[in-house]
């Protein structure tokens, strides 16, 4: 795989937007992820992160979310 494919939600930039290629993980965390809209193909914008780096502050499908870094780390975008 290449390094652009591998890039996660976590380490995009504010301001950036991505494009979700798919969701890792598995289980309730992964339901939950792809429950509030990030599946394949969703465009997501980076609008804010916190003063520590969690959480992240998104715009995806018209509406604002948080999401922590562990659950941005299980986000695959390009």
């Amino acid at each position: 795989m290449n390094e652009k494919a591998t890039k996660t939600l976590k380490f995009a930039k504010t301001g950036e937007s991505v494009r979700v290629l798919k969701v890792a993980g598995e289980g309730a965390l992964r339901q939950r992820i792809l429950d509030m809209g990030l599946t394949k193909g969703a465009e997501v914008t980076v609008r804010k992160v916190a003063p520590l780096g969690d959480p992240l502050e998104i715009t995806v499908r018209g509406y604002e979310l948080s999401l922590r870094k562990r659950e941005a780390a299980c986000i695959v975008v390009e």
